[in-house]
């Protein structure tokens, strides 16, 4: 059995079937006709190699000796060499003959391969159904980095969900609002509808009673950490690091560094490359520097 992220595979007799057939119902397998005493099949063969590992799995390379396979080579009508022929779902769909540049194999290949952001999204997808908590993270990533290669509205009524599902209450709505009416789905419903429920739920005793003490001593650095850490924990993270910011642009070392390192706690637990902490990351090294 071929694991699907292998990249490149040498066709023999035997794994013909599993390789040509079978592999490519899964996923594009491109067919590489070459021999030893074929000169261009040297310059291509090392350009193949390097697609296959740059699409890290996305298609199959099958490298296949035309000397040793030529009853599936007659098969596949191969009268030359090199040749490529593109498997897809068990059919021979396209190819080309002769010496190519690394261009003509690439436009080839996206002419049958899923958009990139598609994958990111069907693999954010299948994390987000682990339940795992890093792994929900990972998929969040995923889905904003499909959002950035225009993922359509599957992304982000997805990412919204996952972004109510941590707190971020504002910017799941914002995004929810992108979605064109016409878009506005079950899976979008469902996304609004657990928005809605989030924001009627309000904020924990613990939060709104530090909230009411720290109104009255506004002072009382101790206290602001109280209610910044009482914020995070209960998914409110911006309004903490909007509150820990407001006190580190008085004194970047009030309470004696400790709010600073309740800040970067919070950005960290974040996880890198999160925007709200790409954000505040940048705010607070504008203050640093």
């Amino acid at each position: 059995m071929l694991n699907k992220q292998e990249a490149i595979v040498e066709v023999t007799m035997q794994n013909a079937q599993q390789v040509l057939i079978e592999a490519s119902m899964e996923r594009p397998v491109l067919v590489y006709f070459w021999a030893d005493w074929c000169e261009p099949c040297k310059v291509l063969m090392p350009l193949l190699e390097k697609l296959a590992e740059e699409f890290g799995g996305r298609f199959l390379l099958a490298k296949a000796n035309a000397d040793e396979l030529g009853a599936i080579a007659g098969q596949l009508g191969v009268r030359s060499l090199p040749t490529l022929i593109l498997m897809d779902k068990g059919q021979p769909v396209d190819g080309l003959v002769g010496a190519q540049s690394e261009q003509a194999v690439r436009d080839l290949l996206n002419k049958y391969l899923p958009a990139q952001w598609l994958e990111d999204f069907q693999r954010a997808q299948a994390l987000l159904a682990s339940g795992d908590s890093a792994q929900c993270q990972e998929a969040q990533l995923l889905l904003r980095s499909a959002l950035d290669a225009g993922g359509d509205y599957r992304v982000s009524t997805l990412l919204a969900e996952t972004l109510v599902d941590s707190g971020r209450l504002d910017e799941a709505e914002a995004l929810l609002n992108t979605v064109a009416l016409q878009d506005r789905q079950s899976d979008w419903q469902q996304a609004s509808a657990k928005l809605t429920l989030k924001r009627e739920a309000g904020k924990a005793p613990e939060v709104v009673a530090l909230e009411a003490a720290y109104a009255e001593q506004p002072e009382n650095i101790e206290l602001a950490q109280q209610l910044a850490v009482a914020l995070a924990e209960n998914d409110h993270r911006e309004e903490a690091l909007m509150l820990l910011m407001a006190l580190l642009r008085k004194d970047l070392n009030a309470g004696d560094g400790a709010v600073k390192k309740t800040f970067q706690d919070i950005l960290a637990a974040l996880g890198k490359g999160d925007p709200l902490a790409v954000r505040y990351q940048r705010q607070l090294y504008t203050l640093l520097y």
